[in-house]
């Protein structure tokens, strides 16, 4: 089944707000149906085909959340309103739930690709800070590299090589 998005849901009783987070089960079978305007066995055999999870209490009883609830709604939608049979209902939850994980891999996937960009980003200021101490200006006044430059006497280093004092002429 999808992840769920918990939100608060604020019930009052006895005069006092009580927040109650809206994946929490806190509503019998009777209620739950009686909420969602179906039978209580549409809730058994909705539950039998594994399109909605009830919590149990710990004596077994089911216990169905607001999103439950709300669930349950929809699939009253999808199949009134749209003419859906449960295996569409099924195909149509199964799909939503694949859409929700590409949507958290696509997130997930910009956010890696995102700190990709940045270290390469880094790593390529690094590198011409690198350059710009290794860059003199030429005669013509282009940029050159220093092991590239050549002497105005004529004469050039070559790299690797300690200079001798000029034996190298270009």
């Amino acid at each position: 089944m999808a992840a769920r998005r918990v939100t608060k849901v604020r019930v009052i009783k006895d005069g006092r707000e009580i927040a109650v987070a809206s994946d929490r089960g806190v509503f019998m079978i009777s209620v739950a149906a009686e909420l969602a305007q179906m039978h209580p066995q549409t809730l058994r055999m909705y539950e039998a085909r594994g399109l909605i999870e009830p919590q149990r209490s710990p004596k077994g009883t089911r216990l169905y959340s607001q999103q439950d609830v709300e669930r349950l709604r929809r699939i009253q939608r999808m199949t009134a309103e749209l003419g859906l049979n449960l295996a569409g209902v099924e195909r149509v939850l199964e799909l939503e739930t694949r859409i929700e994980e590409m949507r958290a891999r696509v997130q997930e996937l910009e956010e890696i690709t995102l700190e990709a960009e940045q270290r390469l980003a880094r790593e390529l200021e690094e590198v011409r800070r690198s350059f710009r101490a290794e860059l003199v200006p030429y005669r013509t006044g282009a940029l050159v590299r220093a092991v590239d430059a050549r002497s105005p006497f004529g004469v050039r280093r070559s790299p690797g090589r300690p200079s001798d004092g000029g034996s190298d002429v270009a």
